[in-house]
Order: C-alpha cells, then sequence, then structure tokens
C-alpha cells in the first residue's frame, strides 16, 4: 500500500481546511482500497476504457459521506483534490452485486458526457470487482442540506436564494437537453463549490429519459420523490421538476420537506394528495 501509506503521512497537507487522517480512518481506506491498488503498479481496472483511472495516482485520504452501498473519501488525483466513490459489492447477494454493477456502469457512462459549470465534473473511475470506483472533483462547501442545517433557525437572503435556484434550474435544464432524468434530486445531492456556485451530483439512479421505463423496485428518496415515482408509474421529466419545486421550498423555509413526518408517511401523503 505505498500510495496510501505516502497519503498518510502527507494527507492534503498545507491546503486549506486539511486535516490529517487518524489511524482508524487510514484502516478503513486500506480495507476497501486492497482491491484497487498494488505497491508499484498502475492499475487501469478491467481493460482500457477511456474513462479508466491511473490507480497508481490515486491517494484515498478521509471518509466523508456513506450511502447504502458506498463510501465516498476525499483524495487526491494527479494533485488534484477528488471525491472518490468507492462501491461495493455484497459476496451474499448475487442479485445486488449484479444490479450494484450495472448502477456503476450507467452512472460512468452518463457523467463521462457531462460538461456543464453547475453539473460535477467527472475525472474517472476503476472497475476492480467487488469493488468499483467513481472519481469527481471534490467540492469543498459540502452539500446545500449541510449548509441550510449551520444556518437554522435562520433563513438565508432572497438574492442568494434566487443565485442557488438559478444554478440547480441551469444544471438540469442541461441534464434534460440531453436526454437524462436525474431522479433523486435533493438537497444532500447538490453541492457547493467556490463563490457558492451550487452542482449537482450522484448520479447513481440516473438514466436517459427513453430508457427509465416505470419506476418499479426504484430506490429513491420519499421526502423528494414525485407521486407517480411512488406509485412506481412511468415518469418523464416532471419527476425532476416536482424535486426541484421541493428544493425550492427547502432553500425558502431552511427546513427540512414534511419534517414533521416519517418518510413513509411523507410518501403516503403525496401519493395520496393529502
Amino acid at each position: 500500500m505505498k500510495n496510501l501509506h505516502w497519503f498518510k503521512k502527507n494527507s492534503i497537507k498545507g491546503k486549506p481546511g486539511g486535516r490529517r487522517i487518524s489511524l482508524g480512518e487510514y484502516k478503513r481506506a486500506v480495507s476497501w482500497s486492497k482491491y484497487l491498488v498494488s505497491p508499484g503498479a498502475a492499475i487501469k481496472g478491467e481493460g482500457e476504457e477511456e474513462w479508466s483511472a491511473d490507480m497508481s495516482q490515486l491517494f484515498i485520504g478521509s471518509k466523508f459521506a456513506s450511502g447504502r452501498h458506498s463510501r465516498i473519501y476525499r483524495g487526491v488525483y494527479k494533485q488534484r483534490d477528488v471525491a472518490i466513490k468507492l462501491i461495493s459489492q455484497p459476496e451474499e447477494d448475487e442479485d445486488l452485486a449484479a444490479f450494484l454493477e450495472k448502477q456503476f456502469t450507467s452512472e460512468v457512462s452518463l457523467l463521462l458526457h457531462l460538461h456543464h459549470p453547475n453539473i460535477i465534473t467527472f475525472i474517472g473511475a476503476c472497475k476492480k470487482p467487488p469493488v468499483f470506483c467513481i472519481i469527481t472533483e471534490y467540492l469543498a462547501g459540502g452539500s446545500l442540506r449541510k449548509y441550510l442545517h449551520q444556518r437554522q433557525p435562520h433563513s438565508i437572503p432572497v438574492q442568494l436564494v434566487l443565485k442557488l435556484a438559478l444554478d440547480i434550474a441551469l444544471g438540469m435544464q442541461y441534464l434534460h437537453s440531453q436526454g437524462i432524468l436525474h431522479r433523486d434530486l435533493k438537497s444532500e445531492n447538490l453541492l457547493l463549490g467556490q463563490d457558492m456556485c451550487l452542482k449537482v451530483a450522484d448520479f447513481g439512479i440516473s438514466c436517459l429519459e427513453s430508457q427509465c421505463g416505470n419506476a418499479k423496485g426504484f430506490i429513491g428518496t420519499y421526502r423528494w420523490m414525485a407521486p407517480e415515482m411512488i406509485k412506481e408509474k412511468h415518469h418523464t421529466k416532471k419527476v425532476d421538476v416536482y424535486s426541484f419545486g421541493i428544493v425550492l421550498w427547502e432553500l425558502l423555509t431552511g427546513l427540512t420537506p414534511f419534517h414533521n413526518m416519517t418518510p413513509e408517511q411523507a410518501a403516503y401523503a403525496v401519493s395520496h394528495k393529502e
């Protein structure tokens, strides 16, 4: 683990907001990265893809977020600050493992062709089962949800609300112009960069509108989910417009949507128009 050893000693040292990773964080990073990094080797995953990252140039630092089947680390790739999403396939569930691989392939194929100031910048990826990684730019401002939570109980200025709303709208307009549905637009998937520039991120369950079909078996986030998604019906770009409306409500109030309900109660109320 030559690369990780280097990063333990030099973790984003001297950069604003940087810190040395703990021994525990280092060990956890090693436990995931053993599938990706071999000492002294330049690994490109399975075969040479146009999106393949040179893993010998990737240094993994501290974890700052996690999902159902993924962990997200801060790191450095070719001397650039990056976010590294590591996705792990469960050995005991072949169906879920196949689903996660399909989801990884879909996310990378979409990100590869997206280029817009309000869309997260894709840098590279690595496919080496049972772990996959997706590397994107690192945005130090964190999520919009975190930013709004830190400001509670105060609301943000109207001018800033308008600025952030426009950033989201421009990013989503671009996505839709490419025929892509995000399907999981929410404040946690909107990231703040320099000059309070907001970018749309996390395309794990996005799809081309022509290939989306219905939402059967779909895993989304109830509080931001449109009624037709909850009911597992055919859906269009309108589901993103609905989610955008919920995010606008968050911007104006600073509150989590349907904060006095459980996610299931919110889903029932929305789908039954209560």
